[in-house]
């Protein structure tokens, strides 16, 4: 049911001109020309110039931010309830399928410890955040 993409690019492209948009490439890895409201481009490049503590968001697998394997290189994860993916500042870190965890970059033993216990950690009902401990 959606317009096809050459349907949409030429609409961006006249909001783009009107200044509502921005289009360009804001997202390594990514093919292709993006669009971004004006105020999230802003806020993507602040994060991306950001030193922030690492931040660690895990959802489950048959949540429709899981797009690991459609928009991300790698394979896709199964859509169940019982899989997870664990994110680090955005970027796809893990997952977990049928109970297995599988790391989707090398990490050292001290991280895989540490992030498969944000993965398979039992989360609160609404609290897919594991927020940072900073000191005051």
């Amino acid at each position: 049911g959606l317009p096809p993409w050459r349907e949409l690019f030429y609409v961006y492209r006249r909001m783009e001109a009107r200044g509502e948009i921005s289009g360009g490439r804001f997202v390594s890895g990514f093919s292709g020309e993006q669009f971004a409201l004006n105020d999230a481009a802003a806020l993507l490049r602040k994060v991306a110039n950001s030193e922030a503590a690492d931040e660690h968001v895990s959802i489950s697998a048959a949540d429709p931010l899981n797009l690991v394997g459609i928009l991300t290189p790698g394979d896709k994860v199964p859509r169940l309830p019982g899989n997870r993916v664990l994110f680090e500042n955005g970027v796809p870190v893990a997952v977990q399928t049928g109970g297995e965890v599988r790391y989707l970059r090398p990490l050292d033993a001290k991280a895989e410890w540490e992030i498969r216990n944000l993965l398979i950690r039992k989360q609160k009902p609404g609290g897919y955040f594991e927020q940072a401990v900073r000191p005051q």
